[in-house]
């Protein structure tokens, strides 16, 4: 026991004096630089939680009972934890064990180094959360839609599960889990997993995962959420005064289902629901396996903005089904995802549609490649980063979104749509539940066109694309047929200054943010005030229109804008949108003195991800 001891002592001392992963000698290093884990030698397999949802004390209490695996020398295994106060640690059938928790890093949190015995099996931890986890957004009654009662989501997405659950922090570690839970009897539990579909009186729920996930997939909500269903595999869950709206917005939810495995393959994890979450969550959705959370931003009334979810139900295959290795290889995630959404919503609308989601993706992709280089990151550019030593947020750009998706559009051009079909439903089936690194990748598409296809992928191709900074000049030009009326309509505007509001006949939400994205700057307050009255702007509920329009009215000095600004970035949490408004207000000093009032308004209502991103923008 001495010896066992004191060898976790030395590996703690070595792994935690510093908490800096480029610092870990080679011989313990984590092949995931934001994970303190060692999985090749001892690694989670099967979670058991137990857990006590407090909203008076916003915490959670718990139990995390892993079921384990390792090398029959292993005498410690390695958990990733962030702010979290362990109590107890106990092995297999309640036996105690000693443990140590690091020092804290501010990005990383602290190693949590558990001793474990030849013959463990199972590791039992007494815990709980921070009033102020990261992961964990709570809502005062008034936050939410119903203004009843309070409210409670995660967000785990990158390296965040930590804070509320200890783990193996690393998407390159699966396992399967369960739950049961214990919430206020009003309220709804809901996970990524099984999941009830109302209430009951005890306020006890259990919850079943039964394919294997990776910890940035673990989700959790809690509120006054009620059910409809869709189709006999899908429904909607969201509070009972935004529910309605919600299914009648997503009520194509089955048709794209049934397209995505028209095209990759059988859906793979039995139930695809979604959650509508209250506004401040801070993302437009999150693929949280069988339960998608979704931003009320994207109910327009129109259905024009659900390709998101088409995004969403996507990476069933692209991400939750084949995982990227490290946040490193993030590309091989979001890249893949849109390159189906795009198929998705082109096998339900039509080419036309895709199209308009296809051009302006390239125009984002642009405008992030010219800011990343105007800021010094254009190392950044690339599809593969390096993010060692950073949040890997960082990477949570258009570069592994769009880029990655004109890479393999650019594959699909160049060596047909059929090759491309065939090859992706192969490599999702091939490799699921695992996980897939760049270079992995890269071998694996290559040698298959070749034995497949007997076509030769270039190397060079692949060089410019995944591991050189900016766009290739071989990027695919998607052309929109429904944006040739738009850009007539800009060209007048550009030469008159003149627009009758029947011009735009029915555009889609597509049609206006082409045209307000193409809007030359600077614009005068009579040209505001006439466009404005044009598209009815300031007015508008949809939110992609807004933020737009908002960045215009900032940058020109707009202010009958003034109160729908402010009253937007009060009741938004969707980083997307908010990043951009208060990026626009921080280039003057009195758009900096403004940010900072709104900011503090509205601080309280976005979560730790939208908090942490601004608070380093307007310091």
């Amino acid at each position: 026991m001495k010896k066992i001891i004191t060898r976790v002592v030395l590996l703690a001392t070595l792994i935690f004096q510093n908490c800096n992963p480029v610092e870990k000698p080679q011989s313990i290093m984590s092949q995931d630089p934001h994970s303190f884990s060692i999985p090749s030698e001892a690694r989670v397999n099967h979670l058991r939680w137990k857990a006590l949802i407090d909203f008076n004390l916003r915490v959670i209490q718990a139990t995390a009972s892993w079921e384990i695996s390792h090398t029959q020398d292993a005498d410690i295994i390695i958990l990733d934890t962030k702010g979290l106060v362990v109590k107890r640690i106990t092995l297999d059938d309640d036996q105690p064990t000693e443990f140590r928790l690091a020092e804290p890093d501010s990005l990383l949190g602290s190693a949590l180094a558990i001793m474990i015995r030849p013959g463990t099996t199972r590791i039992n931890i007494d815990y709980q959360t921070a009033s102020d986890a990261e992961a964990l957004q709570w809502l005062a009654p008034q936050q939410t839609a119903g203004k009843k009662y309070p409210f409670l989501f995660t967000q785990s997405q990158a390296i965040l599960a930590r804070s509320w659950i200890p783990c193996q922090d690393t998407p390159g570690v699966r396992f399967t889990y369960e739950a049961d839970i214990t919430v206020p009897g009003t309220l709804l539990p809901l996970m990524s997993a099984s999941n009830p579909q109302e209430k009951n009186a005890s306020g006890s729920y259990h919850f079943e995962m039964s394919q294997p996930i990776a910890s940035y997939l673990l989700a959790l909500s809690v509120g006054d959420l009620e059910f409809k269903a869709v189709s006999e595999r899908s429904g909607i869950y969201a509070e009972p005064a935004v529910l309605d709206a919600a299914v009648w917005e997503f009520a194509d939810l089955e048709k794209m289902i049934e397209g995505a495995e028209k095209l990759y393959g059988a859906y793979p994890w039995e139930r695809y629901d979604v959650v509508v979450l209250p506004p401040s969550f801070p993302f437009g959705g999150m693929e949280n396996p069988r339960l998608t959370f979704a931003t009320p931003t994207i109910l327009a009334g129109d259905r024009s903005l659900t390709s998101l979810i088409a995004h969403e139900l996507a990476h069933s295959w692209s991400g939750n089904l084949v995982t990227n290795s490290t946040w490193n290889d993030f590309w091989l995630n979001e890249g893949f995802t849109v390159y189906f959404e795009h198929r998705i919503m082109e096998k339900l609308y039509g080419r036309d549609y895709s199209e308009m989601l296809a051009v302006l993706a390239l125009q984002d992709l642009k405008e992030t490649v010219a800011s990343l280089q105007a800021e010094n990151k254009y190392e950044d550019t690339r599809l593969q980063l390096d993010l060692t030593g950073r949040n890997p947020d960082e990477g949570v750009t258009d570069i592994a979104y769009n880029k990655g998706y004109f890479f393999l559009r650019l594959i699909e051009e160049r060596y047909g749509r059929d090759k491309i079909d065939v090859f992706l439903k192969d490599y999702f089936s091939r490799n699921a539940f695992k996980s897939m690194d760049t270079e992995t990748f890269i071998l694996y598409i290559r040698e298959y066109y070749q034995k497949n296809f007997q076509v030769e992928i270039p190397e060079s191709m692949v060089d410019e694309w995944v591991f050189t900074s900016g766009l290739p000049e071989t990027c695919p030009e998607p052309v929109s047929v429904k944006f040739d009326s738009v850009d007539l309509l800009l060209a007048r505007w550009n030469s008159s200054q003149f627009l009758e509001k029947s011009a735009a006949g029915k555009w889609t939400t597509h049609e206006w943010m082409h045209f307000l994205k193409n809007l030359s700057d600077p614009l005068s307050l009579e040209q505001m005030v006439a466009l404005d009255s044009f598209g009815n702007f300031t007015s508008s509920g949809n939110a992609e229109i807004t933020s737009l329009w908002l960045v215009k009215a900032i940058r020109n000095n707009y202010k009958p804008a003034d109160k729908k600004l402010e009253q937007f970035l009060e009741t938004t949490g969707r980083r997307k949108f908010l990043m951009p408004l208060y990026t626009e207000l921080r280039k003057t000093d009195a758009g900096k003195k403004r940010a900072a009032e709104i900011y503090k308004q509205a601080r309280p209502n976005y979560h730790f991800v939208a908090t942490s991103s601004i608070d380093a923008l307007l310091k």
